[in-house]
């Protein structure tokens, strides 16, 4: 079975990308650290024990990664969207059997490979031209090691998720592909004309959108 993991804002650069989460939000998300496999780095903000939500970009301290970055993050798509603005760009699933998923997951996209984060290692599904199904709308899936989940270990600054829109003009398509590997009243599909993803997100400071 599946359930939600993080949800991601994307952009060119961390700063620019913790300020305008900060402006959305009223909160100042910590920092995370290196992915050294893919070149990028983040900032993590808890928002439930087994939830958070994940500020990340390209590192520019980093080696040149020798792949693709994930979430399409190296595509001129990708790159032109977030020159406009730092937005939220995908969400995450975890699961317990990443191999198993990604081979029974209609949709999931795969290999898996290990990435780390300090003394943290866990296996992602990521194409190898980093590419992420449906743009986006359709969550990657990712599989931590035994053990406490790491948003258990992050700060506690007062925030929760409340729901998660994922708008696309494949959103029927792609609710039924998950329907029968998990359930979430929080994550609601809704057709659209493109990919938007809107959270909205319980704060100190009120409920708070970010979309």
């Amino acid at each position: 079975m599946l359930q939600l993991d993080h949800i991601t804002i994307a952009a060119l650069d961390l700063a620019s990308g913790v300020a305008w989460a900060r402006d959305k939000l009223g909160i100042d998300i910590p920092p995370g650290g290196q992915h050294p496999l893919m070149g990028t780095h983040n900032h993590l903000l808890r928002l439930a024990d087994d939830l958070f939500l994940e500020v990340i970009a390209p590192d520019p301290a980093a080696a040149a990664p020798t792949r693709a970055r994930w979430f399409g993050l190296d595509s001129p798509a990708a790159r032109q969207a977030l020159a406009r603005s730092p937005r939220l760009w995908t969400w995450v699933a975890h699961c317990n059997d990443l191999d198993h998923a990604l081979r029974h997951i209609e949709g999931s996209a795969g290999p898996a490979v290990r990435v780390t984060r300090g003394a943290l290692a866990w296996r992602i599904g990521v194409p190898d031209d980093g590419h992420m199904p449906f743009d986006g709308a359709f969550p990657t899936l990712i599989e931590w090691p035994p053990g406490p989940h790491p948003a258990s270990r992050m700060v506690d600054l007062g925030c929760s998720l409340l729901t998660f829109t994922v708008q696309h003009p494949h959103a029927r398509q792609i609710a039924a592909q998950l329907e029968p590997h998990w359930h979430d009243a929080r994550v609601v599909f809704e057709p659209g004309p493109a990919c938007r993803l809107v959270a909205q997100i319980h704060t100190p400071g009120g409920v708070r959108v970010l979309g």
